[in-house]
């Protein structure tokens, strides 16, 4: 997903530009960093204390120039209106975050209203359209059947939470003035890997990103990608 998300950033803005960003639901700050290291003002917004902790101790761990390039607040992505003004931001993420928001509409409303003109928005959510694929490949076949007629599923921290498909994300970008753009699917062939599996030695791991990747960008095998990465474009 990270060479997804660089590939439309380096294909929208000039290159050396330092972007604002704003994570929304930044979790440990992977994303955060990562784009603070590549230069850019990244603002983390994160309503778990136990996870913003966790963000601020790796944030502590590195060099006082990208610290000063980032900032961490404790708050909720409904309330993005609370923290910002509108069009502050470049790039807006909100990655894995709408599995647990029942009514994201609003919230999507918001994310868009903080973005630039042609500003990116940049979504990672679960699939609804696939989430027979987990049970079936495990050999589930009760609840891989039930999955055909749902939007909910309990994730692999034990907790209920909901899907959504491609069609009504796309009407919903559509309405907030932020129309899709391009997306992916993330987790093709991976979805199963438990997560403690080691990783593969440099040269196989280089062989299954490259594998994924193309597969998150093909027609059929996007369209059940366990994840979907959606860019949509501020007007």
């Amino acid at each position: 997903m990270a060479r997804q998300l660089d590939e439309q950033i380096a294909a929208r803005f000039p290159v050396g530009q330092r972007l604002r960003v704003l994570d929304v639901g930044t979790g440990q700050g992977t994303q955060a960093l990562r784009l603070a290291r590549a230069g850019h003002t990244v603002t983390g917004l994160e309503s778990d204390p136990e996870m913003l902790r966790v963000a601020r101790e790796s944030l502590a761990t590195e060099p006082e120039g990208i610290r000063e390039r980032v900032r961490l607040i404790e708050g909720d992505g409904n309330e993005t209106g609370v923290h910002f003004l509108p069009g502050s931001f470049d790039v807006v993420l909100c990655h894995g975050v709408l599995m647990y928001v029942q009514e994201p509409d609003a919230m999507l409303a918001g994310l868009a209203r903080m973005l630039a003109p042609g500003g990116l928005l940049s979504l990672l959510v679960r699939n609804a359209d696939a989430l027979a694929m987990r049970p079936g490949l495990a050999g589930d076949w009760s609840a891989a059947l039930s999955a055909f007629d749902t939007d909910a599923y309990t994730n692999r921290l034990g907790l209920p939470v909901r899907a959504d498909r491609l069609e009504n994300l796309t009407r919903t970008l559509d309405g907030i003035a932020a129309p899709l753009h391009v997306w992916y699917g993330v987790r093709v062939f991976t979805d199963n890997v438990s997560n403690d599996v080691q990783l593969p030695a440099a040269e196989e791991l280089d062989r299954l990103l490259a594998a994924e990747d193309k597969a998150g960008r093909t027609d059929p095998y996007r369209r059940v990608a366990a994840l979907l990465h959606l860019c949509g474009v501020r007007g």
